[in-house]
């Protein structure tokens, strides 16, 4: 890939293509951004340093997979990790968090998050439970977040955990064997590790929880999905 390339992949990963709101997450102007479209380069460290996700290899070489992941998985090779867990001690105040830069996350209701797969998602105050700033996410993308229902991901997460969530604009993102919520026409909301199916129709959604089989999801009930990147948990 050369660097045209990869700064589009990047947009769609992060803003779907959008370049004034990826400008906005760099701290440049827009103007930078079509610059370094138009002339094929970029500011590689700028851009790793406000991108956590990205691999800082693929960066650098154009090859392999453009996210990087601690433990070595990547998008075709598919292993488990574990997600960072957040202690609410790292928590700051909201007035702290504007002198730093960090912005409210907003934790949203099941009915809310079930539209996050529509391109003009948008969150209304009513569905709005409450606004965290943590400082952990800050070089995260995170769209909002949601609380874990159920124990079908047990031990992994319990009912009652906050789960942060980074909508994907592009299926080819999807991280094999990563948690990841799904939204469904028939199923509503479901919290999963994703696998592919045994067809390019369906996507094998699978459980922590041994007692909860996995089981096969059409992609074309499918209306959304977002890679869960940490979450909040209690004793």
């Amino acid at each position: 890939m050369d660097k045209k390339q990869m700064l589009e992949a990047i947009l769609g990963y992060y803003t779907n293509g959008n370049k004034a709101k990826f400008a906005s997450i760099l701290g440049v102007s827009p103007q930078t951004i079509s610059a370094w479209v138009a002339r094929n380069t970029f500011d590689s460290e700028l851009i790793y340093t406000k991108c956590s996700d990205i691999s800082a290899d693929w960066l650098l070489t154009g090859k392999g997979e453009m996210l990087k992941n601690s433990d070595n998985n990547s998008l075709s090779s598919p292993t488990p990790s574990k997600i960072d867990s957040i202690n609410d001690h790292e928590a700051i105040p909201f007035a702290e968090a504007a002198r730093n830069g960090l912005s409210p996350i907003p934790l949203v209701t099941q009915t809310a998050a079930a539209g996050f797969g529509n391109a003009n998602f948008s969150i209304e105050e009513r569905d709005v439970k409450e606004y965290y700033v943590i400082p952990k996410f800050k070089y995260c993308k995170v769209d909002f977040m949601i609380e874990v229902s159920g124990l079908s991901m047990y031990p992994y997460f319990n009912s009652g955990d906050v789960i942060a969530c980074s909508i994907l604009r592009n299926t080819q993102f999807i991280q094999w064997n990563k948690c990841h919520v799904i939204a469904t026409r028939e199923q509503g909301i479901l919290v999963k590790r994703l696998m592919p199916g045994d067809d390019m129709q369906h996507l094998r959604a699978i459980s922590d929880n041994k007692e909860y089989p996995p089981f096969d999801i059409p992609v074309d009930e499918i209306t959304g999905i977002a890679l869960v990147v940490g979450s909040v948990s209690l004793e």
